[in-house]
């Protein structure tokens, strides 16, 4: 198990290098999280949801992703609500406090669910196929007041017979404190379960924390494994929103100015599998940024809406900051605009809420730019696609029509022949197909109408080519700083 001193340590990423480590090396191994928080996910090829990060590590172990890699997924719809999702389908919303209240069965869908149990039998049917299974822990092991209810660090770690290793992040300070308290305040069984720990985001000369690492090994009488540089060019896709927070308006791709194509995302409150956008980073011609600021939208060639765990609450907000007008006068000004689940959602005439699948509200005007109208219902689909640009996959609740005898052309057809998205024209387009960036055909469509500002770069990424190099990259980088040997002697010994 990699366990952390708290969130955005980068467990995530170790394990997924370890997960490509294990494999290169000749093992199955899987990867594991008993309960994910996040609103980045992803579909299964059996149409399930489960996080985004399990399915990058099933990647990286050469794996197609299953529920059983995190049986339970937590995502959060207000500053006190999640909606549950339990083995890939969602059951139903939940406040934190009623989620966590002091019950080992937890009601959900009108019937109480021992959460424990299920996440334990997911594990016992992932091991039986795989190993090693490559465990992540979620946020801080110390989160005392939760101790009692916690279902996916140390009391996991127990049912698992799980080795753990302390991931800790040198760069935003407070290493010593971070890792002996995360060790000092577990009980004494779980104490001796964490056989190692992983220095990760270093900057600057190793050379300078030899004294550290002797340090932090007396006072925490556990090895030190590794102290891991801080890799500024890999390029893996992330968990959740945290990560997002340090992109800002203005970040560069390429090094390359104000060349090329420039594509801003709408950091919608909610923003949901931003991972869409990861693909068209990477492309040569374009200059993305993410940006929740109507000034910053003024110079975009290409305005995207992304996906929302909130439409209705979302819409609401872009009318308040300003950047329902922003877009609007962008689109007037011959701007692409695109909208991606919730925000192809809010790009039509209205959006309809009857059931309170998302709020109080029943109706909300959408920006009007598609005539089309969104009924949201309490079915959620998710599945794996294919359509005429390639392969993508659909998580969504509501049924998006045209509104009377519109003039619209289907954006995107799926191989069952239903309509997943439409359009006006090149430049003002909408689809549910999350991933569709991924396929080469859609961003040479997509970025066409501004060809002229792409220069000589006119090659589009090999994104799964892209993606297979940065888990060796990953791979190599975590082999050079990581001592596998140790780590190996943990995993084999009886102790």
């Amino acid at each position: 198990m990699l366990a952390g001193t708290g969130s955005d340590v980068g467990k995530s990423v170790v394990a997924t290098a370890l997960c490509r480590i294990f494999l290169q090396d000749g093992y199955h191994p899987a990867p594991f999280k008993a309960q994910n928080m996040a609103l980045n996910s992803y579909a299964t090829p059996d149409g399930l949801e489960i996080g985004r990060a399990q399915a990058v590590q099933a990647e990286a172990a050469g794996l197609p992703c299953h529920t059983d890699m995190n049986p339970l997924l937590l995502k959060p719809q207000s500053d006190h609500t999640s909606q549950v999702v339990l083995h890939g389908k969602a059951i139903g919303s939940r406040s934190a406090y009623d989620f966590w209240r002091d019950r080992e069965k937890r009601e959900a869908g009108g019937e109480e669910i021992d959460f424990r149990a299920e996440v334990c039998a997911a594990f016992d049917r992932l091991a039986a196929r795989y190993n090693p299974i490559v465990m992540e822990g979620a946020g801080s092991i110390c989160e005392l007041n939760l101790k009692q209810h916690d279902l996916v660090n140390m009391s996991m770690a127990r049912h698992a017979k799980a080795d753990v290793i302390l991931v800790a992040d040198i760069d935003r300070g407070g290493v010593f404190a971070s890792a002996y308290g995360s060790i000092a305040l577990q009980a004494p069984d779980d104490r001796r379960r964490i056989k190692g720990i992983v220095v990760n985001k270093f900057r600057g000369d190793q050379r300078l924390f030899d004294d550290g690492r002797r340090i932090l090994e007396e006072v925490c009488q556990v090895p030190v494994l590794g102290v891991i540089p801080y890799m500024n060019d890999l390029h893996i896709e992330g968990e959740d929103s945290v990560a997002l927070e340090k992109r800002g308006c203005g970040e560069r791709n390429d090094g390359q100015g104000e060349q090329g194509i420039t594509v801003a995302v709408v950091r919608l409150p909610h923003i949901s599998n931003y991972t869409d956008f990861d693909m068209l980073e990477q492309d040569s011609r374009v200059h993305l940024y993410y940006t929740d600021q109507p000034s910053e939208l003024s110079g975009a060639d290409i305005i995207f809406l992304p996906g929302t765990k909130a439409t209705l609450s979302d819409l609401r907000w872009l009318y308040q900051r300003g950047l329902a007008a922003a877009v609007l006068r962008a689109h007037r000004e011959g701007k692409s605009i695109v909208g991606i689940c919730g925000g192809y959602q809010m790009m039509g005439y209205e959006v309809l809420d009857p059931q309170h699948v998302e709020g109080d509200d029943e109706r909300m005007a959408g920006l009007g730019l598609l005539p089309v109208s969104t009924t949201m219902n309490g079915e959620k689909l998710t599945r794996q696609v294919t359509c005429e640009f390639g392969q993508g996959y659909e998580i969504h609740q509501g049924v998006t029509r045209p509104v009377g005898d519109a003039r619209l052309l289907p954006l995107t057809t799926l191989s069952d022949g239903r309509i997943a998205g439409y359009r006006t024209s090149a430049k003002c387009m909408g689809t549910y197909v999350h991933g569709i960036l991924d396929n080469a055909p859609f961003v040479d469509f997509l970025l066409q109408p501004w060809a002229d500002k792409a220069g000589s770069r006119t090659v589009a990424l090999d994104y799964r080519q892209f993606k297979e190099q940065q888990y060796n990259r990953l791979a190599d980088h975590v082999r050079q700083h990581l001592n596998i040997q140790k780590l190996y002697q943990i995993l084999t010994s009886n102790d």
